[in-house]
């Protein structure tokens, strides 16, 4: 182990001296591995702390490695990884963000001559039925140690050997002078919030938050990890404190906002000389100066809440419905997060979130650049941009200027092409992070290793402008969809799965499927028919006999996403039929999915037209019950989506009731079984040409909110104004489906 304490110390002692990061890689037996990181954790400096992600205990505190979100927030001067049992890239980039400047990374790997081409537990994870791990390809592994082999500040020992067959970073750098931080010339918050700040983005970062103090306000700190964005937050809660606010505080967990209190308390004790700290063995974190305080709630608790001043640490690890429900906490609020899919969650609160702040907030946006625990260019930080393409971009929008979606060229890309080439992987991952709100690290290794995952792009000279990862699923044996009937789920098949297991269609596992899984196109084209020509397209080349990864036909084309009235027009307009609505939030949009079907075989029309018909019986009970609350606009989208019918089995009584609701003494009250089916029957077949009229019909007769709430949530003067509405709506209806018996009633 001389070896590895000599160049552990040799690279710590380097980190310190330039206040920057390094990188020490043990590959060889797993055994001798774990007793290397003890021998390198025991040199890193005193007082710094250790952690291990990990399924065994090895040094210092243990993070299993599929709980790496509750690093978030937290440093560490040495962090080991291992990857003896899996490879996640989530993980890479949660473990590499939270060590310190002037710590250690320790990554524990096989050999790498055999890890190169091994499988662990995430690659299983890519391999859906009727795939197994074996099918599962490693280009992605051979990315990263290829950046490991070549990147500055990376060391790699054969702990077997004991033989460094890399070292780099052991020369000593100049530390970065310390830059001089001034105040702003007017400021509100004390002098010591600002005599805190470690860098003039910080305290830039500070000063936004003075806006705080005016309600409908909000704030977004945005970052990298280790440029403070926790800390300033914590300098402005302190301030607000101070002025004797009450200030909530909350994260996914209270460790990930524990920087945010450790640098308000900091503050309060040099702003106020005591402060009651109720940090430590309290279920709720607080610290009160004078009639201020700061207390902690998880986001459950937070949003039953009320404080004067909201500050959401870790902002992009909130599901976006919790974040929409936070905005009602307090007058104002401050999110700080990193938005380059560190968190698990993607971009959710750039692409979902941020729309819903700016409609009910006046906001002012601060992104922080600079480095603060450790120096800029710090060589584990480019390591892991290389290595997780995080800091991957769009083509330029001035290649795509002039350029209409009939100019373009459709592409199957080949994926080993992609992983040779990284100008274009970069573009197009690149595509995928700004334009789609789920794509994160893991992602990566999916779009080029995942067997049932492919590609199509639409390209310009051979940039993409528009792109669609695709994903195959059914096509399974009857003792998987057996299993599946029975409950169990099938990875990888989301809408096999559901219409099997939830739907209760034994024979839905059947059809081979190709779900749409992300369809992204280049921020300066949108909305100008890319999308559209890109499906065009593949059902083109998937319906007549084309065969992704060379399996076998595709019946059909799916997807699911989170559901808007526009998402739904578009997918409509290219003719896909609604087969189901979530009765829950997604966490990561914060809308309820939408399932959709593109049939292009006889079975792939069978499969959609039962379900689709399936999805018209059922939803009128759904709408009244949990579904009582969707958008309206998203409810007549899906129903105007799914081409489906329901019969009209009105007896003479309940003709008579609707026709003289409509045009005489009848009461909606009576019965309002009949008016529901006519609503749903309405909106299924295209509706009334009157969005106001449909959404009454959602509103008040599907969703059956009672008139006092009709009237109120779809602006009617009055309940009387809202019923005279819905009699009109029903007149229209009573004109296109009455027959002989409403006829009567009407001219009577």
């Amino acid at each position: 182990m001389n070896t590895v304490r000599e160049t552990a110390r040799e690279l710590a002692d380097a980190a310190a001296a330039a206040n920057e990061r390094r990188l020490l890689v043990l590959t060889g037996s797993r055994e001798a591995c774990y007793d290397g990181a003890k021998a390198a954790a025991g040199e890193v400096r005193s007082g710094q702390t250790v952690a291990t992600v990990s399924e065994r205990e090895i040094v210092g505190e243990r993070v299993c490695v599929d709980r790496t979100e509750t690093l978030l927030g937290t440093t560490y001067g040495c962090l080991v990884l291992d990857c003896h049992d899996t490879c996640r890239p989530n993980a890479i980039g949660r473990a590499t963000g939270v060590v310190d400047g002037g710590g250690l990374l320790v990554l524990l790997t096989p050999p790498l001559s055999s890890w190169v081409d091994s499988r662990g537990r995430f690659d299983e994870t890519l391999a859906p039925p009727p795939f197994s791990v074996g099918d599962v390809n490693t280009r992605f592994r051979h990315h990263l140690i290829e950046t490991l082999r070549t990147h500055r500040g990376v060391s790699i020992i054969d702990i077997d050997t004991g033989r460094r067959t890399k070292h780099d970073g052991s020369e000593h750098r100049p530390r970065p002078a310390t830059p001089q931080v001034r105040p702003p010339e007017s400021h509100v918050f004390p002098d010591e919030a600002y005599d805190a700040c470690r860098s003039a983005d910080q305290r830039d970062a500070v000063y936004a938050c003075e806006r705080l103090s005016e309600a409908g306000t909000a704030v977004v700190l945005d970052a990298d990890r280790g440029r403070g964005k926790s800390s300033a937050a914590g300098l402005a809660a302190a301030a607000f404190a101070h002025s004797d606010l009450s200030v909530l505080v909350t994260a996914p967990s209270y460790r990930n906002a524990a920087e945010l209190f450790d640098r308000a308390a900091k503050t309060l004790e040099s702003v106020d000389g005591s402060f009651d700290d109720g940090r430590e063995g309290d279920t709720r974190p607080s610290l009160r100066s004078g009639a201020g305080e700061i207390r902690f709630c998880p986001p459950a608790d937070a949003v039953e809440s009320s404080a004067d001043v909201l500050f959401v640490d870790e902002a992009a690890a909130v599901p976006v419905r919790t974040l929409r429900e936070l905005l009602s906490v307090a007058p104002s609020a401050c999110f700080a997060t990193t938005v380059r899919g560190y968190e698990g969650s993607g971009r959710g609160f750039d692409v979902r979130f941020r729309e819903s702040l700016e409609e009910s907030h006046d906001v002012t946006s601060c992104h922080l650049s600079e480095p603060i625990r450790y120096a800029p260019a710090d060589p584990i930080e480019v390591w892991l941009f290389h290595a997780l393409l995080l800091d991957s971009t769009p083509p330029p929008g001035q290649l795509f200027e002039g350029t209409t979606a009939s100019d373009v060229t459709y592409e199957r890309i080949d994926r080993d092409r992609l992983a040779a080439d990284e100008s274009l992987l970069r573009e197009l991952f690149g595509l995928l992070v700004h334009a789609h709100y789920r794509t994160q690290p893991d992602d990566l290794a999916r779009l080029l290793d995942a067997p049932e995952v492919s590609v199509r792009a639409l390209t310009v000279d051979g940039h993409p402008v528009s792109a669609a990862l695709l994903a195959r699923e059914g096509g399974l044996d009857e003792r998987t969809q057996r299993v599946a009937y029975e409950g169990d789920r099938i990875k990888g098949n989301l809408i096999p799965d559901l219409l099997t297991s939830q739907l209760r269609d034994p024979a839905a596992a059947t059809p081979v499927g190709l779900r749409v899984v992300r369809i992204v196109t280049h921020h300066g084209v949108r909305s100008s028919g890319f999308g559209s020509r890109l499906l065009a397209e593949l059902e083109a080349e998937f319906g007549t006999g084309g065969s992704p990864n060379d399996r076998s036909t595709v019946d059909y084309l799916g997807v699911s996403y989170g559901a808007t009235a526009a998402l739904l027009q578009f997918w409509s307009t290219n003719n896909y039929r609604t087969v189901h609505l979530s009765t829950t939030r997604n966490d990561a949009s914060g809308e309820h999915s939408a399932v959709m079907l593109r049939a292009l075989s006889d079975a792939g029309d069978n499969l959609a037209d039962r379900h689709a018909a399936w999805f018209a019986r059922r939803i009128a009970d759904v709408l009244a019950g949990a579904l009582d609350a969707l958008d309206p606009d998203v409810v007549r989208a899906a129903l105007a989506a799914a081409d489906a019918d329901v019969p009209l089995d009105l007896c003479g009584f309940e003709w008579r009731l609707v026709a003289s609701a409509a045009d005489g003494p009848g009461l909606y009250d009576t019965a309002p079984g009949p008016f529901r089916t006519l609503a749903l029957k309405t909106l299924l077949e295209g509706g009334l040409g009157d969005p106001d009229a449909e959404r009454l019909l959602v509103v008040g007769v599907l969703q059956n909110r009672g008139w006092e709430e009709t009237a109120e949530r779809l602006g009617y003067v009055s309940r009387r104004a809202c019923m005279r509405a819905l009699g009109d709506a029903y007149r229209q209806i009573v004109d296109r489906y009455g027959g002989e018996i409403a006829r009567a009633e009407i001219n009577r």
